[in-house]
């Protein structure tokens, strides 16, 4: 593997940690104060940061490296996270997001809103940050009387200036570890672990989340001031730290550091007391005590420094005679046996640990959807091959017939399984709402709250990749001419603050998409005259209210009395329309004067196949998606009636149903066929309600392979697509709303202007 993909997963993963650090903002927004929740957005920001440090991504580490101290801030209690600090963090969520964009693509980002950010960040960082208390400023005097074995430092120039020994010593808490497993840690950090963003303290911290840790600061290797390099790393620490958490954990506190470090992991079977016997010369603490970085540390007893101080005194007198050398050696070595038969203990036990979780891997989309091609070719060729042994074989009941059978259901199972692959959560798409929502309220002085739900509902990942452009129109659509001023929305007797709600669900093998409001409603009589001023429609038509709010689809239509960067050029919601047709589906509008509107979207869960029933009419094969049909039923004379000049119903079960021909709607016939001499199809539409389509007989049900009409060859009214049956020929897909749209006295082409077509 080359840099250039490992760069590439690393881009891969900061997605996930963008959505991980957006979702866990939004939960703290809301009112969420559960410290695991801090915890994973401080953990994303630090993920990005120690992956960017290791391809030398300066500026998006710097900013990172801000907003993480402000987060940590947050994470240690000493700032609090209410909804200014919230509001702040943000909007560096997103610079961060357009910092590891530009990283990526090689794009620029706004340098004076970055520094603004970084600036509000240290604010917040500094101005909440309270004063060390004077029980972990210093250690007590006597302590560090009797606990001073290094030498004091002798001046390093004519000024006298003399160099302070402290040790960063006491990162975590004491508390009875019980028998957890022991580890040692030996974290030597290289210069380039500082150069790139990283704090040693930081990683120290962590570590001592783990569990109950002692550490000690080796300082051999200071040298004196005139020899100093700022930039050098002189500095390691050891580390005995009590945990039940695995050697896998350990090593994840320091995953983006390993490459600029010297890390050494391994389980000890003893106490701290016996790890500083003879295995090796004991590394000396000094009187300084850094535990102020954590406030949950606490301090250890004066006796214990005592007692670790004559302990580390005499150790140091024995470890200076040649035999104890020797012994040195030999216990080293034995001693490295044991925790090698730990440490492979230790490893198995892990990887048993991780085997019961979920695991993923990575795969290039484009090799799911050449996947998805291949199974589409195999559930033609499947029906083919179904369609000529049929034809050829009278009696149904030989073993190639039998053998087709289950082929068919396992042609069947592999199609569903590769479907799956391919579905996603809608959640990341939801996600970037959110930060529109942000914007567009700044831009236009409202106060506006995004609420989300069915976030986890699944739909094919090519509808989700096209799902972002047409959401971000309409949720732009919501916050500037949906919602009002706070001004206004106070003298409604509102509350000032507007929402906006955004909602998924499945219904009827669809995904169901809401966008509604709480705003002011579609002006209807503006709506109607500004049409007429665009000579989008003639002064005296007389339109519903549903034909008044579909006037906003039409291309070049915008209400705003002037352009601005959100809107007023017209092509906002003419873009959403086409969008969605595009995807196979369509969109509604109900609205409310007064109390906002809901824009409804209804689209296919995947373009690639679905379940139909096959019906002849007028001569002609179509599919009907049988996720719209109800039942089907032969229908009587006794049961037909007529309504009006041409209209029928048919009597269902004491209830009755408007009678639609599809052949008549689709202008295949040019009279209407006898109901009694057909089939009836029950259907349910989008729109709510039951028809009773007429056909004039049914061939069977199919799974057919999708394939776009518009795409292929031009845009059909009342088609949503095609595809290819067993026997070769191309079948029309009937867009069943389309057709109930049209039953209803609406002209077919412009229910399709507005209805989805594949």
């Amino acid at each position: 593997m080359d840099m250039n993909e490992i760069k590439e997963i690393f881009f891969q993963e900061c997605e996930e940690q963008l959505a991980e650090l957006e979702s866990g903002l939004l939960k703290m927004n809301d009112g969420d104060r559960d410290p695991e929740t801090v915890n994973a957005v401080f953990r994303a920001v630090h993920s990005i940061k120690g992956g960017a440090g290791a391809f030398g991504l300066d500026d998006l580490v710097a900013f990172a490296h801000v907003f993480e101290t402000t987060l940590d801030c947050v994470r240690s209690n000493k700032l609090e996270p209410n909804q200014d600090v919230l509001k702040v963090m943000l909007k560096s969520a997103d610079v961060l997001a357009d910092l590891t964009n530009a990283a990526r693509d090689g794009g620029s980002v706004d340098e004076s809103r970055s520094r603004g950010l970084v600036k509000e960040l240290e604010a917040l960082a500094n101005g909440e940050m309270p004063s060390p208390s004077a029980s972990v400023e210093a250690p007590a005097p006597k302590a560090a009387a009797k606990a001073a074995p290094a030498p004091t430092p002798k001046p390093t120039d004519d000024s006298g200036f003399q160099p302070v020994p402290f040790s960063f010593d006491d990162f975590g808490g004491e508390g009875d570890a019980g028998d957890m497993p022991t580890y040692e840690v030996i974290f030597k950090p290289r210069y380039e672990l500082y150069s790139k963003g990283n704090d040693a303290t930081l990683l120290l911290r962590d570590l001592s989340r783990l569990g109950e840790m002692t550490i000690y600061c080796n300082t051999d290797d200071l040298p004196g001031l005139e020899e100093l390099d700022p930039e050098g790393a002189y500095f390691f620490w050891n580390v005995t730290i009590k945990t039940d958490k695995g050697e896998d954990a350990i090593r994840t506190v320091f995953e983006f550091a390993e490459w600029d470090c010297e890390l050494t992991v391994k389980p000890v079977e003893e106490a701290r007391a016996d790890a500083t016997s003879n295995d090796e010369l004991p590394m000396v603490p000094v009187p300084f005590d850094l535990s102020i970085l954590d406030e949950t540390g606490a301090t250890e007893e004066v006796s214990a420094s005592d007692a670790r101080a004559e302990e580390t005194a005499a150790a140091v007198s024995a470890a200076e005679t040649a035999s104890n050398v020797t012994q040195m050696v030999a216990a080293r070595v034995e001693k490295k046996e044991s925790a090698a038969a730990a440490a492979a203990a230790a490893s198995a036990a892990a990887q048993n640990n991780a085997a019961g979780a979920g695991q993923t891997i990575r795969v290039d989309l484009d090799r799911v959807d050449r996947l998805i091609n291949l199974v589409g070719e195999l559930v033609i060729n499947q029906a083919m091959l179904s369609q000529s042994v049929i034809e050829n074989d009278t009696t149904g009941t030989s073993s190639i017939n039998m053998g087709l059978e289950e082929l068919q259901q396992l042609t069947r199972e592999i199609q569903d399984s590769v479907m799956a692959i391919r579905a996603q959560p809608v959640k990341p798409v939801f996600q970037r709402m959110s930060r529109i929502v942000r914007e567009i309220a700044d831009m236009t002085g409202k106060s506006i709250r995004l609420i989300t739900e069915g976030e986890n509902t699944e739909v094919d990942k090519t509808v989700i990749d096209k799902l972002a452009e047409p959401l971000t129109h309409m949720i732009r659509n919501a916050v500037d001419h949906g919602i009002e001023t706070p001004e206004k929305r106070a003298a409604a007797g509102k509350n000032t603050e507007g929402t906006v709600r955004l909602t998924a669900k499945h219904r009827s093998g669809r995904i169901l998409i809401e966008l509604a409001d709480d705003g002011a409603g579609i002006n209807r009589e503006k709506v109607r005259q500004k049409a007429i001023d665009n000579d989008l429609i003639p002064a005296d038509s007389n339109l519903s209210d549903e034909e008044i709010d579909n006037l906003i689809f039409l291309p070049g239509f915008s209400t705003a009395d002037k352009i601005s960067d959100i809107s007023g050029r017209g092509v906002g919601m003419d873009v959403v329309k086409r969008s969605i047709q595009a995807l196979g589906g369509r969109i509604n509008i109900t609205s409310k004067p007064g109390h906002g509107s809901v824009f409804t979207m209804s689209l296919p869960l995947t373009l690639a196949v679905l379940d139909g029933m096959v019906v002849t009419v007028a001569g002609q094969t179509l599919v009907v998606p049988l996720t719209a049909i109800v039942e089907t039923l032969q229908p009587e004379a006794a049961a037909i009636h007529s309504f009006g000049a041409n209209h029928r119903l048919i009597s269902i079960r004491n209830s009755f149903c408007p009678l639609v021909d599809v052949g008549r709607i689709l202008n295949f016939r040019a009279t209407q066929a006898n109901p009694v001499e057909g089939v009836a199809l029950l259907v349910e539409s989008e729109g709510g309600g039951q028809r009773a389509l007429m056909v004039d007989a049914i061939q069977g049900q199919r799974q057919v392979v999708i394939k776009s009409l518009e795409a292929n060859y031009t845009h059909v009214p009342g088609i949503a697509a095609a595809t290819i049956l067993g026997d070769g020929r191309v079948a029309l897909i009937l867009d069943v709303d389309a057709v109930v749209g049209a039953s209803r006295g609406q002209s077919l082409k412009a229910e399709m202007s507005l209805a989805a077509v594949g």
